[in-house]
């Protein structure tokens, strides 16, 4: 088994060493969890296969599932695709570094490890200055999925990583809890019209000012059809799951309340432990079950934030049956719905 060393980063220039040593690390075509803004991510040389194939072999990952390469300047991205529009320039320019991630057709340079053999690449600069700097360091970029096992909640905090990865890597570099809390937005510049494949910190409605319009993938709140290639990571397997049974309700608020109490006491009477994630504008309307809110439905982003966290909690507390309140798909929340539908299997009440 591999030894894990956790090392904690507090001031960037202080603990530059040990940046380095995990920068080293990569070099040598090992694989170090670091911190993202996101998430933290579980990074390898993208321009070697063989350390691309760890990636895979720590998270058990699916081999058919593409990898997001993470840059630190626009030079590398260059090297890694075909072209790069005007449209992504004008991306780049409004939104990175940060939590948009660009697919545009890649260059022979580039594994199929990394793409799972689709002609394109997945491309993001983080604005983390942890993981700015350990690219920057390792001198390539970067090819990282979340730094949890395959299906897990991803994981927003080192204590997360330790978990899941101890013993699977060598190194996790601990940069605090990431402040937006769902992975990027993953963007498709491919097609005539651009295309949302996963949504993420950077909204539609961000991206529209930008672009004009920018279409919803079908895949964000269903499951691919059998034999379909995912074109995005997140969008073709059961991801972001507890282990507990996860069913999100939706519906007017009044209802929503009816709904998830009557069916919470029916579970706590067959026996089941029951968890409710909430709002905080429901949160008192609960008497029974393990009550958790994400925040106010008037801030998606604070939702976001610690829906990864909160799953995971639920985890800890032994929690058979989660019974979700759904949110309004504006803003933030598209993305926060796009994440609780995929861990419940799309196991959704309409109220």
């Amino acid at each position: 088994m591999i030894k894990t060393e956790l090392l904690k980063i507090g001031d960037l220039e202080g603990d530059l060493e040990k940046i380095k040593r995990a920068a080293s690390l990569i070099r040598q075509g090992q694989v170090v969890a670091f911190p993202t803004e996101t998430v933290y991510g579980l990074g390898a040389n993208a321009l070697d296969p063989g350390a691309v194939d760890k990636i895979f072999k720590a998270k058990g990952r699916p081999a058919d599932n593409p990898l997001i390469v993470h840059i630190d300047n626009i030079d590398s991205w260059s090297m890694l695709v075909e072209t790069i529009p005007d449209q992504a320039l004008d991306l780049a320019e409004a939104f990175w570094p940060g939590p948009l991630t660009i697919i545009l057709k890649k260059k022979d340079l580039v594994s199929d490890k990394v793409t799972a053999g689709l002609d394109t690449v997945a491309v993001r600069m983080p604005s983390h200055p942890v993981a700015r700097k350990l690219i920057e360091l390792s001198a390539c970029p970067i090819a990282a999925p979340s730094a949890n096992l395959s299906g897990k909640p991803s994981p927003t905090k080192a204590l997360h990583v330790m978990e899941d990865m101890q013993g699977r890597i060598p190194m996790i570099l601990d940069g605090g809890d990431a402040n937006v809390g769902l992975e990027s937005t993953v963007l498709d510049l491919t097609f005539d019209l651009p295309i949302i494949l996963r949504p993420g910190g950077v909204t539609r409605e961000m991206l529209e000012l930008v672009l004009g319009e920018v279409l919803l993938d079908p895949s964000v709140f269903s499951s691919l059809e059998e034999g379909q290639k995912p074109r995005s990571p997140g969008s073709k397997y059961k991801h972001y799951a507890p282990k507990a049974q996860v069913t999100i309700y939706k519906g007017r608020q009044d209802r929503l309340i009816a709904g998830i109490s009557k069916e919470a006491q029916r579970l706590i009477q067959a026996g089941q432990r029951v968890g409710i994630l909430t709002t905080d504008e429901n949160k008192a309307s609960y008497k029974d079950g393990i009550i958790r809110s994400m925040g106010s439905r008037q801030r998606p982003e604070d939702l976001a934030r610690v829906l990864f966290s909160l799953l995971r909690e639920f985890d800890d507390l032994g929690v058979d049956h989660i019974l979700a309140e759904g949110v309004d798909t504006k803003n933030e929340g598209l993305a926060v719905m796009n994440r609780l539908a995929r861990a419940a299997g799309f196991s959704i009440v309409d109220l």
